[in-house]
């Protein structure tokens, strides 16, 4: 034991030793290296003693900057349009108090455009002052226009114009489980850019029978922002649907009249010359056919097809045409009726109101809002009454043939075919990815 306790107290009487010889070579080694380092930081010689030397002078006239206790403070808020909005209950979430602002408006030729257009789901941006007066108002009447209203030293001002930021591409990728909106939810990818992919492939797809478990998209559209802040989806630019192992793509492109449409990526047009219904996500709730009428309690031939929506849902032209009625006619309410080529007419009855613009005379494409459900006229509840006819006889809209709309002309081919090309290597990219990759 004595002679262990002797041997560890030797270890550390020689412990001093070891360190200050492990110091004095370290010391050695890194003198010599300081030195040198410094040698180049000082390298004489490098600066000319007779270099010419000059002072300038120069007046610089400054802004003159207010005081920060003398700026007045503003609110930024922004809100979505909810159903069965009014101006005065969005103002209220704006935080917006000016009755004489609510006024204005509906005095001003554009800014009682507002109250025409509160479309559920559009974007308002609101600027306050301290006593909440209104000091800006932003409302975005389409993916890239909107209505602006500042107030200047000669009081409110409005004017319409194009949204200045660019829009941001975005790409993802899902995989349906159960339905296309809970695979579209589950990537993150926007509602409005889920039923642009169910009208682009609509005419392949019934979304409600037809889609597999494993089915799989790839979709490249906008997101389009104003002063960073986003504003709403835009436009989606290309699109890969795999349904039951059939792939189907889709590509933006315009034609000779500059009109946008789908097309597949060998030039045909995806598009119909009529789209099926005249209303998004809904149900037939009376066919073509006799019926047993709900308002005079008999049987008696039904000419059209009722579509059951919400009071206020958006009625979409089914094909290019001329609008050659609009307003009330009867038991159908009012109601729209459109000439189309080839001796076919559709109408739209039951209508709670028209969409801007529409009147005898007016030219519409497929797709463009013309009027809004309703159940004016005989109606039980809010409903589409929509007919077909061809050369005035009328047919069953769910059953008539509707061909195929034109294929990109022989003039564009070559343009078309460039986007293609690009748009396949893109879409296969996006395809082959995992969703995070673009996350």
């Amino acid at each position: 034991m004595t002679a262990r306790k002797g041997d560890i107290l030797s270890q550390r009487r020689g412990e001093p030793r070891l360190l200050r010889t492990f110091v004095v070579g370290f010391l050695a080694l890194i003198v010599p290296a300081l030195t040198v380092v410094t040698a180049f930081g000082i390298a004489p010689g490098t600066v000319p003693a007779d270099a010419e030397r000059r002072v300038v002078s120069q007046s610089i006239v400054l802004p003159e900057i207010a005081p920060a206790n003398d700026l007045a403070p503003r609110y930024v808020t922004q809100e979505r349009v909810l159903r069965g909005d009014t101006v005065a209950a969005l103002f209220d979430r704006l935080g917006v108090s000016d009755p004489r602002a609510i006024e204005w408006l509906k005095a001003d030729t554009t800014g009682r455009l507002i109250f025409r257009q509160l479309v559920p789901g559009r974007m308002l941006q609101a600027e306050t002052g301290a006593d909440r007066e209104l000091l800006a108002l932003r409302y975005f009447t389409g993916p890239t226009s909107l209505i602006e209203i500042t107030r200047t030293a000669n009081g409110l001002q409005s004017r319409q114009r194009a949204v200045a930021d660019s829009p941001r591409i975005v790409y993802k990728t899902a995989t349906i489980q159960s339905s296309l909106f809970a695979a579209t939810d589950a990537a993150g990818i926007p509602d409005a850019i889920a039923m642009q992919i169910a009208r682009v492939f609509a005419t392949d797809i019934d979304f409600h029978t037809d889609i597999r478990r494993g089915d799989r998209i790839a979709v490249v559209y906008e997101m389009i922002y104003e002063s960073g802040e986003l504003v709403a989806p835009g436009r989606i630019l290309e699109a890969r649907f795999v349904n039951d192992g059939h792939v189907l793509d889709a590509v933006l492109f315009h034609d000779d009249e500059g009109i946008e449409s789908y097309y597949s990526l060998d030039g045909s047009n995806r598009a119909k010359a009529f789209l099926r219904s005249p209303v998004e996500f809904t149900r037939v709730s009376s066919n073509f056919g006799a019926r047993f009428h709900p308002i005079f309690k008999n049987w008696r031939a039904h000419t059209g097809v009722d579509f059951a929506a919400p009071k206020g849902t958006r009625v979409l032209a089914t094909a290019d045409g001329v609008v050659i009625g609009a307003g009330w006619r009867g038991g159908y309410g009012n109601a729209i009726e459109i000439r189309h080529g080839g001796g076919i007419t559709t109408l739209y009855g039951h209508l709670s109101g028209f969409a801007p613009g529409i009147r005898n005379g007016t030219r519409v494409h497929q797709g463009q809002p013309i009027g809004y459900v309703g159940a004016t006229g005989w109606a039980t509840g809010p409903h589409l009454h929509y007919e077909y006819r061809v050369a005035g006889i009328f047919q069953d809209p769910m059953r008539v043939p509707l061909p195929k709309a034109e294929p990109v002309s022989a003039k564009l081919r070559p343009q078309f075919d460039e986007l293609a090309r690009e748009a396949r290597a893109t879409i296969d990219l996006v395809s082959a990815s995992s969703p995070a990759r673009f996350e």
